[in-house]
């Protein structure tokens, strides 16, 4: 599955990830605070979840091969979460994050599931973005996480 696009400036490529992009890819998630492989987030996790019906959307340069993007759709069989999405910072505000959020929802859509994402109340540019293409808002949930067990 392979897809470009043209803004004024950029031509972007959305691919399926391929275990050689790992390093690139949590080149990009540390800065942007989206993961880290002590969070969890390494190579056999990511592969776990492709390999169990999940995906890893890379956003790229046509030009370069340059990773500026990722959405990480995973699967537990009764709805996909929407993970670790986020565009490079350097091309921020460029319109990409809609491009890749709109393949994001094609691909939901061809696998049937609801989709559930979670983003912080203060990230309004992100929160704008998810109601913008109908994501609603749940209500006050807290989220709790053990990361590790004892």
């Amino acid at each position: 599955m392979s897809k470009s696009w043209k803004d004024n400036t950029l031509k972007v490529h959305i691919r399926d990830y391929k275990k050689h992009d790992y390093e690139e890819v949590i080149a990009l998630w540390i800065p942007l605070d989206l993961g880290r492989p002590e969070r969890g987030d390494d190579d056999r996790v990511i592969e776990q979840t492709v390999n169990h019906d999940g995906k890893l959307l890379i956003m790229e340069l046509e030009e370069t091969g340059e990773i500026i993007g990722t959405s990480w759709l995973t699967n537990d069989q009764r709805r996909l979460y929407l993970h670790h999405f986020g565009i490079k910072k350097e091309y921020q505000g460029r319109g990409l994050s809609k491009i890749l959020l709109e393949k994001s929802l094609e691909v939901a859509k061809q696998i049937g599931l609801q989709i559930k994402l979670e983003v912080h109340k203060t990230n309004t540019v992100a929160v704008n973005l998810y109601k913008k293409y109908a994501f609603k808002y749940l209500g006050d949930y807290d989220v709790y996480i053990i990361r590790e067990f004892e």
